[in-house]
């Protein structure tokens, strides 16, 4: 396929070829917009920012809708008008996976794995629901009955295992190789458990996608493109990290795709985010003159943008 001349013209190719969801789209522009100017929105801003991908008012309502329904987002009202926030019941996931879209891939396994052991006295639903939410999280099912992981974040799984209910209800145990035994190696689980043939072509299509516009970013942008450009980036990068396991470093194949799919990310957010930070505020504070400054935090994304 021909790679566009200008940024306008990869942007129109890419809006052409991969639309973005409504609904996932506007979760980006929460986590990556929104959040770090004090994490609420007034509708006219949210249909501002989300116009030049395509999405018109009366499709970017129904998807708030949704997401208010799903427990997402939280709605006040003031008059006539609406703004919205991530509920303070999905805040601390939200931030915890957005977190993780701007960190370098670097865990190193430590020689142990994390398994949860399913009793029998959980219901075939709570079951079934535990197994969901733990194949989210990036475990796999190593035998019937248990998940594991080699490099699991604790306080997710609490935090996992508060939201379901089931602190208490499960066995949580960490598990090393046993010293003097010849069983097979706890790093084999990983073939075992994880097929990662889909997480690394989506990083190979990332790469392939995004790669093109190092060249286009050396001219001059405007900040709306600054916006849109930096905004598909986070939106597709996180679409694959998304079903990325988060595996350590030294069990993951080589080459690993996500190392340089992370860096291409990182290089394209230097290139946008001051510009695209102009356009998001003006947009923001159109319905809200009082719309905080960015905060503190923002800066520390992709190891530091400063």
């Amino acid at each position: 396929m021909r790679t566009p001349s200008s940024v306008a013209g990869w942007v129109d190719q890419s809006l052409t070829l991969d639309p973005p969801r409504s609904k996932s789209l506007l979760m980006t522009i929460f986590g990556d917009a929104v959040v770090p100017h004090g994490g609420m929105a007034w509708l006219g801003s949210l249909i501002e920012l989300a116009a030049p991908f395509g999405i018109n008012d009366r499709l970017l309502r129904t998807s708030i809708f949704r997401l208010a329904q799903e427990g997402w987002l939280g709605a006040q009202r003031d008059g006539r008008r609406s703004n919205y926030a991530i509920t303070p019941e999905a805040m601390q996931r939200f931030t915890r996976a957005f977190r993780r879209v701007y960190a370098a891939p670097n865990v190193h396994w430590l020689g142990s794995w994390t398994f949860v052991l399913g009793t029998a006295g959980l219901t075939a639903t709570e079951r079934a629901t535990l197994r969901k939410e733990l194949l989210w999280e990036g475990y796999a099912v190593v035998a019937q009955g248990i998940a594991g992981h080699p490099a699991a974040d604790a306080a997710a799984l609490d935090d996992l295992l508060g939201r379901l209910g089931m602190r208490g209800k499960v066995y949580v145990v960490q598990a090393a190789q046993l010293p003097g035994v010849q069983g097979k190696p706890l790093a084999e689980l990983v073939a075992e458990g994880w097929d990662l043939s889909d997480v690394i072509g989506g990083y190979e299509r990332f790469i392939e996608r995004f790669a093109p516009l190092g060249e286009l970013l050396k001219g001059e942008l405007s900040p709306e493109q600054a916006f849109i450009v930096r905004t598909l980036v986070i939106h597709a990068y996180r679409r694959v990290q998304l079903h990325d396991p988060q595996l350590p470093v030294e069990l993951l194949p080589e080459p690993w795709p996500g190392a340089a799919a992370f860096e291409l990310a990182r290089q394209l957010y230097l290139a946008t985010h001051e510009a695209a930070e102009q356009h998001i505020f003006d947009a923001l504070r159109r319905e809200d003159p009082a719309t905080p400054a960015l905060e503190p935090t923002f800066y520390e994304r992709f190891g530091g943008l400063r």
